[in-house]
């Protein structure tokens, strides 16, 4: 059954304000974030595995927010990227964190009118992988790629009736619930595998610790190297290619997938949005490429951002605004050095090291000499251990929820098109 056809701007709620863009640039500077508050919407809080990320805010005080009137958003409201991340969208849940949120200069809001049409539904229209690419085809090109807020109110929707509407949101929402349970497994696994680290090599209340003799506060036999140090020789830390070496017009739809920092999100690589390119053009700039043990770390915006790279991953890419560790096996174990990479006191030394007032970036030579503690390797294999059996789990997890992606993205784009009914 073919759907009739009806723009977003239709469908926005007869209220004041349902459909904005961010504030304009001086109206919301970074002088204006503080620790508590109202927390600011921006493209990190609509991952592409997730209806919307509730967390890793930064705010603004109330007055300011009071300031903002015209670009809040609230539970039940669409949040569109406007710059940056194009097809990103997101959805406030029912059961949000935050009474009131501030979109960025970065975003744009509906509020849908609820007799016309499903706020699921529309999410779920703008998630389908052929209207992403709509999005990304309807930028605009000067300068750096982006939509505005007519574009988007232009933009057209197939709009079934309201019931029907319903059941297909219904229908994939089932799909999203299971695909979060499995999230949500994978975080406790994490969780489980970061409390041990802590335990064992921060609070070092590793076994036989109290046995052990310290000096300094560092327990007898381990040691300080530098990330230099530690890592192989002559191929120690190597950044992305230049943009030079990699355009976008090189991307295909098949290929060896090409890791960004938005495709690192929880410590793992989401394949949901990720780019590939061609065999041949990756076998040409073949250093970027990972084997098993690497880390792949974003050295771009938010500084922190790392994946281990498992046998599941060998020979992807690392692209532009990434950076490859290889350590060295002989000297440390890569998984080791992969959970030190996030010990508050490394991430601290290699967060300072960025450099950039709008946007952080590190150096491969910046992190050279960042200091890691080297514990005994019969402990670093010890724990090794007991995390590679954690993240056998998280694999097995993670395969299933690629699997059920691929099937809600067929069904989805069979619901959309009217091609099924349900």
């Amino acid at each position: 059954m073919k759907w009739p056809k009806v723009s977003l701007n239709d469908i926005k709620a007869p209220s004041r304000y349902s459909f904005v863009g961010g504030p304009f640039g001086s109206n919301l500077t970074t002088r204006d974030y503080v620790d508590d508050g109202v927390p600011v919407i921006r493209g990190n809080n609509l991952p592409a595995d997730s209806t919307f990320l509730d967390n890793d805010f930064v705010f603004v005080k109330e007055q300011k927010a009071d300031s903002l009137t015209s670009n809040l958003a609230h539970s039940g409201d669409l949040v569109f990227t406007q710059r940056g991340t194009l097809g990103q969208v997101g959805l406030i849940p029912p059961e949000s964190r935050f009474s009131s949120y501030v979109i960025s200069q970065s975003q744009m809001k509906l509020t849908v009118d609820p007799d016309k049409a499903d706020a699921k539904f529309i999410y779920f229209y703008f998630r389908s992988p052929a209207t992403v690419q709509s999005v990304i085809n309807h930028a605009l090109t000067s300068g750096v790629p982006h939509i505005n807020l007519g574009i988007l109110k232009r933009f057209e929707v197939p709009l079934p009736p309201l019931d029907e509407q319903r059941r297909v949101a219904e229908v994939l929402t089932n799909y999203d619930g299971l695909m979060e349970n499995n999230r949500r497994r994978m975080r406790l696994l994490e969780d489980a595998a970061q409390l041990l680290y802590r335990e064992w090599f921060v609070r070092l209340r590793f076994p036989g610790h109290e046995h052990s003799r310290f000096i300094d506060g560092v327990p007898v036999g381990w040691e300080r190297k530098t990330l230099e140090e530690i890592c192989m020789p002559g191929d120690r830390i190597q950044t992305g290619p230049f943009g030079s070496q990699l355009h976008q017009s090189d991307y295909a739809d098949e290929g060896v997938p090409l890791i960004m920092p938005k495709d690192i999100l929880n410590f793992r690589i989401s394949l949901e949005s990720i780019a590939r390119i061609p065999e041949d053009l990756a076998d040409r700039l073949g250093r970027h490429r990972m084997i098993d043990g690497d880390t792949v770390y974003g050295r771009r915006g938010d500084i922190g951002r790392r994946a281990y790279i498992s046998k599941r991953q060998v020979g992807w890419f690392c692209g532009t605004g990434c950076m490859r560790l290889r350590p060295d096996p002989v000297v440390i174990d890569p998984r080791y050095l992969f959970d030190t990479l996030g010990a508050p006191e490394t991430a601290g030394v290699i967060a300072n090291r960025a450099k950039g007032s709008t946007m952080p970036n590190l150096s491969g030579s910046s992190l050279k000499s960042v200091p890691i503690l080297v514990a005994p390797r019969r402990l670093q294999d010890q724990y090794s251990s007991h995390v590679v059996s954690i993240t056998d789990q998280i694999e097995t997890l993670a395969k299933q929820n690629t699997r059920l992606r691929a099937a809600r993205d067929l069904l989805l784009r069979r619901l959309m098109s009217g091609a099924i009914a349900v």
